[in-house]
C-alpha cells in the first residue's frame, strides 16, 4: 500500500512537470515568434528607410536624366532643321552619336494623329501615337504650348515633358527614358530618349534590389524581401496591343517592383490587399514550397503622390507593400532543442525520484521493523506483567482465604467488608486490563492508574472492541494521544480538592473508527474550552509547562485525517472527544 502511495506521488510529480514544462514549451514559442515579429518589423523598417531613401535617389536620379534629355533636345534644335522635310534619319544618327544618345526620334502633327516622322531608330518610323494614352495628350500640350499637365508620372520642364522609364512600343524586349521639347520654333517634336543602362548601373550599386540583396545575405533568417504593387498584385499583366499588333508592358504597373517573389502563396494575394487597405501589418504562418515560412506584409504611405507606381487604370498611387518572409525553422530548431531538455528534465527527475523512493520505502520498511519489534517487546511485557501479577494472585489466594476465613470467625464484620473490597477491587482491574485487548493501551492505562493512585485521583476507564485494533504505528500515536489527554487532566483535577479529583475515560470502535472520550473536573470548562488549546505554547498552568500536549494530539489527529472536539459537558467539567478513522 505504502509502495502504491509512492508511485502515485511520483507519477503525480511527472506530470506536474509534463503539464509546467509543455506549458513553458508553448510561451516559449509564443515568445519566439513575438521575438521574430519584432525582428522582422524592425528589420522591415530599415528597409522601409533604406528603400525609401534609395527610391527617392533613383527618381532625383531619373529628374537629372530628364535635365540632360532637355539639353540634348535644346542642342539637337539648334543642329537640325526647323522644317522636318529637311531632316534625314542618317543626321539623327550621327546627332545621337554625338550627344551620347539612344536614339532621336522627330515626331510630326497631322490631321488626326502625331506620328514618329524621322527618327535614328528605322522600327520607330511611321507608327502613331494616337492610341498611347495618355502620352498622346501630353504630346498635345506641348504643340499647343502648354504645360504638360495628364494623370501620369513625369517630369515637365519649360516647353519640355518627360515620362518615367517604361517598355518601349517598338521594342518591348527594351527599356527606355524619353524626352520631349517643343518651343515653336520647329514643327516637330524633338524626341531624344537614353536607355535602362544608366538607371540600371546606379541602381547595382546604390539602388533599391541591391539594398535587398544586402539586407538577405546579412540576416539568417531573412529569405525573401519583395516590393509589391498592392494595386495591380495578381491582376495582370497589363499590357497595351500596338496598332502593328506588338504588346507593349508597362513598367510602373508591375505587380512585383523590386525584389523576388518565389514564395508564393494562395494566400498573397488577399493578405496584400488586407494590408494596403487597412493601413495594417498582416503576417502569415505558412508551408511554401515545403518550407515552414513566417510571412510580414507592411503597407508602406510615401508623403507625396508620385513615387513611379500606378494601379491598373494609369492612375498614379502613393503606397507600396513592403513582403518579407523569414525562416521559420529557426524558431523551430530552438523548439526541438526545448522539447529534447524537457525530456531530459523529465527523464532526470523521473530516475532521481525513483531513487528516493528506493530509499525511502527502504527506510520506512526498517522503521516499521523496528517499530514492530518494539511494539511486540511491549506486548510480551505486558503479557508477562500480567501473567506476574495472575501468579501473584493465585499465590496470595490461601492467604486471602484464611484471612476472610478468621475475620468471619471473629465476627469482624466492618473489617470482613473492608478487606474483600479492596481484594475484589485488584482483581476487577486486574480484568479490566485484561479486557482492554491491546497491550501497549494496557501498559498505558495500568501505569496511568498507579499514577492517579498516587495523586489520589478518582480515575475511572471504560474500554469497548479495541481487541480488533492492530498493534502498528497508529497504536503507538494513539498511545501518545491518550498519554496526553490523561496528563493533561490529571494536571487540571491536581488543582482542586481530593474529593473533587474526578477523571473519566471512555474507548469505543466501530468498523470504521475508533474513539476515545475523556472528561474532568474544571471549574471554568466554557471558558477553557473556547481558548486555544490546541495552539502551540498555549497553557492554562503555570509557568513550567510548554503548552505541547494538546498540540502534539491536535498534530496527530490532523496526520490521520481525524477530529477533535472539546466543550464543556457540566458546568464544572470539560470534554474532550477524539475520533480517528480506521
Amino acid at each position: 500500500m505504502q509502495r502504491n502511495n509512492w508511485l502515485v506521488a511520483i507519477s503525480v510529480i511527472v506530470i506536474i512537470i509534463l503539464v509546467n514544462n509543455t506549458a513553458y514549451y508553448f510561451l516559449m514559442k509564443r515568445s519566439l515568434e513575438s521575438a521574430l515579429n519584432r525582428e522582422m518589423a524592425a528589420v522591415a523598417k530599415q528597409i522601409e528607410y533604406s528603400v525609401e531613401q534609395s527610391r527617392m535617389g533613383a527618381e532625383r536620379f531619373q529628374d537629372q536624366i530628364g535635365r540632360e534629355l532637355r539639353a540634348v533636345s535644346i542642342a539637337a534644335q539648334y543642329a537640325l532643321d526647323p522644317d522636318v522635310e529637311r531632316v534625314t534619319n542618317n543626321q539623327l544618327k550621327e546627332l545621337s552619336e554625338k550627344l551620347d544618345v539612344a536614339h532621336i526620334t522627330l515626331l510630326k502633327r497631322t490631321d488626326d494623329d502625331i506620328v514618329m516622322y524621322r527618327s535614328s531608330d528605322e522600327n520607330e518610323l511611321g507608327d502613331g501615337t494616337k492610341t498611347w494614352d495618355p502620352w498622346f495628350i501630353a504630346f498635345n500640350q506641348l504643340f499647343e504650348f502648354k504645360e504638360v499637365r495628364i494623370d501620369w508620372l513625369g517630369q515637365t520642364l519649360k516647353n519640355f515633358w518627360s515620362g518615367p522609364y517604361e517598355v518601349a512600343s517598338t521594342d518591348p524586349e527594351s527599356i527606355y527614358k524619353w524626352g520631349y521639347y517643343y518651343d515653336g520654333t520647329t514643327n516637330y517634336i524633338i524626341d531624344p530618349y537614353v536607355s535602362y543602362t544608366m538607371l540600371a548601373d546606379y541602381e547595382n550599386v546604390t539602388g533599391v534590389n541591391s539594398l535587398i540583396n544586402k539586407s538577405l545575405a546579412s540576416s539568417e533568417t531573412l529569405l525573401e524581401v519583395t516590393v509589391l504593387n498592392p494595386a495591380t498584385f495578381a491582376k495582370g499583366p497589363f499590357e497595351t496591343i500596338q496598332e502593328n499588333g506588338a504588346v507593349q508592358g508597362h513598367l510602373l504597373q508591375k505587380p512585383v517592383m523590386y525584389g523576388t517573389h518565389t514564395y508564393e502563396s494562395e494566400r498573397d494575394a488577399e493578405n496584400v490587399a488586407k494590408a494596403y487597405d487597412s493601413g495594417r501589418v498582416v503576417t502569415a504562418n505558412e508551408h511554401v514550397h515545403g518550407k515552414h515560412v513566417l510571412k510580414m506584409f507592411i503597407p508602406v504611405f510615401a508623403e507625396e503622390r508620385g513615387i513611379n507606381i500606378v494601379d491598373e487604370n494609369g492612375e498614379p498611387i502613393n503606397s507600396y507593400v513592403l513582403a518579407l518572409v523569414s525562416d521559420y525553422q529557426v524558431i523551430q530548431k530552438q523548439l526541438d532543442s526545448q522539447f529534447i531538455n524537457i525530456g531530459l528534465i523529465i527523464i532526470t527527475v523521473t530516475a532521481l525520484s525513483l531513487i528516493i523512493v528506493t530509499f525511502a520505502m527502504r527506510y520506512i520498511r526498517q522503521s516499521r521493523d523496528r517499530m514492530v519489534q518494539m511494539t511486540q517487546q511491549t506486548y510480551v511485557d505486558e503479557i508477562n506483567s500480567m501473567f506476574q501479577a495472575i501468579r501473584a494472585q493465585r499465590h496470595d489466594f490461601l492467604n486471602h482465604v484464611q484471612t476472610i476465613h478468621s475475620l468471619a470467625e471473629l465476627k469482624k464484620t466492618q473489617e470482613l467488608v473492608a478487606y474483600t473490597k479492596e481484594l475484589t477491587g485488584e482483581i476487577r482491574l486486574m480484568n479490566d486490563m485484561i479486557n482492554i485487548g491491546n497491550p501497549a493501551i494496557a501498559a498505558l492505562i495500568r501505569s496511568k492508574i498507579s499514577q492517579a493512585e498516587s495523586y489520589r485521583i478518582a480515575f475511572s476507564c471504560s474500554f469497548g472492541g479495541l481487541k480488533r485494533l492492530q498493534m502498528d504505528v497508529k497504536t503507538l500515536d494513539m498511545n501518545r494521544i491518550l498519554g496526553n489527554l490523561i496528563d493533561n487532566a490529571f494536571d487540571e483535577v491536581t488543582k482542586y480538592p481530593e474529593g473533587k479529583r474526578e477523571v473519566e475515560l471512555a474507548s469505543t470502535q466501530t468498523d470504521n473508527y475508533v474513539e476515545f472520550k475523556i472528561s474532568n473536573t474544571c471549574e471554568k470548562a466554557e471558558q477553557v474550552a473556547e481558548s486555544p488549546l490546541f495552539d502551540a505554547g498555549f497553557s492554562t498552568k503555570d509557568e513550567d509547562h510548554q503548552g505541547l500536549g494538546l498540540y502534539i494530539v491536535k498534530s496527530i489527529a490532523d496526520k490521520y485525517k481525524g477530529t477533535i472536539q472539546v466543550f464543556a459537558s457540566e458546568p464544572e467539567r470539560i470534554t474532550f472527544v477524539i475520533r480517528l478513522p480506521l
